[in-house]
């Protein structure tokens, strides 16, 4: 019997990105995914051989996913996708490209406020947003919440991304739900004052950017720091060694966290198999394999992590707001932003 196959191309700036699909294949997935392959093919191994399942994987970033899955509509071979911050999720919802799913060993599995209120997506991986500083510049009681870096004594010395990053957003989303509009705007406002560049560049962009004495602050996600410490490079391990982290808000409502996520899509044509994805993902066995390699954390806090991870302090409070919040507030956050002239 003839296969008959379904090959997706994706030209993206100096890449091909494909996916082959098989329509004659009885058991298989298709997932779209903005996380690299190489940080998910070994979980995907392990299912294909526990399960029997094919998983078709297609890389790309997020808004090419996503304006991809609305340009093939009915017609999509996506049955998962998969991306980081709440904030991609609950935009992929909002264009109705996701559905409803009522998987009890998902709601077992996934702590209530890592999950979409209404169903339609689940976290499948943590971390968290932190304060990243310069131990010989600046102390650590002057930066023990995000609050602190609106503060006037930090005058020309934070450097961070800029607002139209999604990561910040979903922060000022968090400081929205639980500060409320003013001092939302009051705080950006600040940080703007205490820049010492004009946002750019990325996370390790800004580390760097401490380590090289240009600034003495930062925000960053936790996992970087991680692939410096494990890094071949020898100046990424010593970068490593000339920056510290503190998890903000210990003492009230905890450190700002976000995920990575999925959901199974409007159009899947391959439902069944794609809720099992999501549910082995969510299991012991992937979170373990998947905490270890890429420094996040466990979407359940009984779940081993890494030695790396571990030495930056382990559980640590982390803020339990329902992270459908961080979507809903998001244009929100990027009109505070406008109005306080964060680029």
């Amino acid at each position: 019997m003839l296969k008959k196959f379904i090959c997706v191309y994706l030209v993206l700036p100096a890449v091909l990105t494909t996916g082959c699909f098989s329509s004659a294949v009885a058991e298989e997935v298709n997932l779209y995914t903005a996380r690299k392959e190489h940080l998910i093919r070994p979980l995907i191994d392990i299912f294909e051989k526990d399960t029997g399942i094919k998983v078709n994987i297609l890389t790309a970033k997020t808004k090419v996913l996503i304006k991809k899955i609305l340009d093939e509509g009915e017609n999509s071979p996506a049955d998962v996708l998969i991306t980081v911050d709440a904030g991609n999720l609950h935009d992929a919802k909002l264009k109705n490209i996701s559905q409803k799913i009522d998987s009890k060993l998902l709601n077992q599995l996934v702590p209530k406020n890592l999950r979409d209120t209404d169903g339609h997506w689940y976290g499948l991986s943590v971390r968290s947003r932190v304060i990243m500083y310069n131990p010989t510049s600046i102390k650590p009681e002057e930066i023990m919440n995000y609050e602190n870096l609106a503060d006037d004594n930090l005058a020309g010395r934070v450097c961070i991304r800029s607002s139209s990053n999604i990561y910040n957003q979903s922060l000022l989303a968090s400081l929205l739900f639980h500060n409320g509009d003013q001092a939302a705007l009051d705080w950006a406002k600040g940080v703007v004052k205490n820049f010492s560049r004009e946002p750019k560049g990325n996370d390790r962009g800004q580390m760097t950017a401490v380590v090289l004495g240009k600034c003495d602050v930062t925000i960053a996600n936790t996992y970087y720091l991680g692939k410096w410490i494990s890094s071949k490079k020898e100046t990424e391990k010593s970068y490593a060694k000339q920056i510290r982290v503190l998890f903000p808000n210990q003492d009230n409502r905890g450190s700002h966290i976000n995920i990575s996520g999925g959901f199974v899509t409007k159009n899947a044509k391959n439902r069944a198999n794609a809720i099992k994805l999501l549910e082995f993902l969510a299991d012991d066995t992937a979170q373990e394999i998947y905490a270890r390699k890429n420094h996040e954390y466990p979407i359940r806090q009984d779940i081993k992590v890494s030695e790396i991870v571990k030495s930056w302090g382990y559980p640590f409070k982390m803020d339990d707001m329902n992270l459908t919040n961080l979507g809903r507030l998001n244009d929100e956050a990027g009109k505070i932003f406008d109005i306080a002239g964060w680029k």
